[in-house]
């Protein structure tokens, strides 16, 4: 029987589950099921094969401890980043210094 290539250019499912396109050479399929045989021997998953291991990604960082507070409204800055505006004001418009607003010693 007649077998159209561009009809049957899928590649056919093995009855391990396996996919080998009809195009390989020989040789190739050969190698293929060589692999194959050697990975049930040593029970390799294919997804062992991807070369990348799952890591599980650190769990977030803690909220840094306050540094500064201010004395009358209660807010706090941790330091890091951008001054907040209560900051900027208590040390420019209320006459505070940094040392009145300091928490912990740097």
């Amino acid at each position: 029987m007649y077998r159209n290539p561009q009809e049957h250019s899928a590649p056919h499912r093995l009855s391990d589950g396996w996919n080998e396109p009809d195009h390989w050479p020989p040789e190739k399929v050969a190698a293929a099921r060589t692999i194959r045989r050697l990975m049930e021997f040593w029970q390799i998953k294919p997804s062992e094969l991807s070369g990348r291991k799952h890591v599980e990604p650190p769990p977030p960082a803690a909220p840094a401890a306050p540094k500064y507070r201010h004395p009358t409204s209660g807010e706090t800055w941790d330091g890091q980043g951008h001054q907040p505006d209560w900051l900027k004001n208590a040390l420019l418009k209320e006459g505070y210094t940094v040392e009145e607003l300091r928490l912990i010693a740097d």
